[in-house]
């Protein structure tokens, strides 16, 4: 039996990564630490056993200090961040204080608990970041690998690849016992609807304008939200202390061919469910109608990277991990979650 720290957890990625592990660790006990930001919610992970939702700030050091010590917590899985590129874009200094200050802190604390103060047990603190670190790829530009020089372009990933360096910083200097994944674009259950997926899908079923930056080509690798806390769990247990592993789903596409495919998956379900027509009136599905009259094409956005593409070979062949889903597959299964959802993700449109 073991205790985890997940901040972040009742965001998107940690909240699926909370259902994950109490499903393949159900001895385990985990307490998730989030400030319950506008991306925060405790419906994501409201029922679950064994997990403790703290509402607390990581840059709060002494109540993560606190939160390790009386827990006996050895295992930190960071996912708290802020993430959205936009909004790193017209607000940067919330993604400064979140993804540099507040991963600092739990450093420190780390530090302070398992190395000064140390017990001599076995630790871990596993740090989430994202393949925007590495910057741009050209169209015929070698996916990322690990060894892959940092030319973040953004605030947001310029202060994700900050978090990323002190983390590696507190292993050679300090030596402890870290890990780093580096993940693709994720979709699936319980994510904001300010990201591409989510956001166009509810606007397919009520009849909103999809707005594709520029031409639509900008190329993303899509990962299955639940394909990446399966590569995040075999890192926490297969993966050597000091080590970047990068998660990918294998499926590198176009932002349009991805829309597109968005549109054709709500046609069908509604096509094969007539009680949608009456649920959602305002798409264009409901009325015969297809959902790609709804593209629209708005001015790109500042600083937008063309293309990431993930190399995960050091973690297939280190790991043996693998991801599980096509995206067609995964969509289809991340539509039939929020059409059967449909109460969690209302009330978010209001906020």
């Amino acid at each position: 039996m073991a205790e985890l720290l997940v901040t972040g957890g009742a965001g998107f990625i940690g909240a699926n990564f909370v259902h994950y592990w109490r499903e393949h660790h159900p001895d385990d006990t985990i307490t998730v630490l989030d400030a319950l930001t506008y991306a925060g919610n405790p419906a994501n992970i409201a029922g679950l056993e064994g997990v403790e939702l703290i509402e607390g700030d990581i840059c709060d050091t002494d109540l993560v200090e606190k939160l390790l010590s009386e827990r006996g917590i050895r295992t930190i899985v960071h996912f708290a961040a802020e993430s959205h590129v936009d909004r790193s874009i017209t607000g940067p200094d919330a993604f400064v204080t979140t993804n540099v200050i507040g991963t600092h802190s739990l450093l420190k604390a780390a530090r302070k608990l398992w190395l000064d103060k140390g017990t001599g047990q076995p630790h871990r603190f596993h740090h989430v970041s994202t393949d925007e670190v590495y910057g741009s790829l050209g169209p015929e530009d070698p996916a990322f690998s690990e060894t892959t020089p940092y030319a973040p372009n953004s605030p947001y990933s310029a202060s994700k690849a900050g978090s990323d360096h002190l983390v590696r910083a507190y292993h050679h200097t300090y030596g402890l016992d870290v890990t780093t994944s580096n993940c693709s674009n994720n979709y699936g259950p319980y994510q904001f609807p300010e990201k591409l997926i989510p956001l166009f899908l509810l606007n397919c079923l009520h009849g909103r304008n999809l707005p594709i930056y520029g031409d639509g080509m900008n190329v993303r690798d899509w990962l299955h939200v639940e394909d990446h806390c399966n590569g995040i769990e075999k890192v926490l247990l297969h993966g050597k202390p000091g080590e970047t592993y990068n998660i990918g789903g294998g499926q590198e596409l176009p932002n349009l061919h991805v829309i597109e495919e968005i549109c054709a998956t709500v046609d069908r379900a509604f096509a094969a469910d007539s009680s949608l027509a009456a649920r959602f009136p305002d798409a264009p599905a409901a009325s015969g109608k297809t959902s790609d009259t709804l593209k629209t094409y708005v001015t790109d956005r500042a600083g937008h990277d063309r293309r990431y593409a993930i190399d995960e070979t050091k973690a297939r062949t280190e790991l043996g991990y693998a991801p599980r889903r096509t995206f067609a597959e995964g969509f289809a299964q991340t539509l039939a979650w929020y059409l059967g959802n449909e109460g969690w993700w209302r009330p978010l449109l209001g906020r």
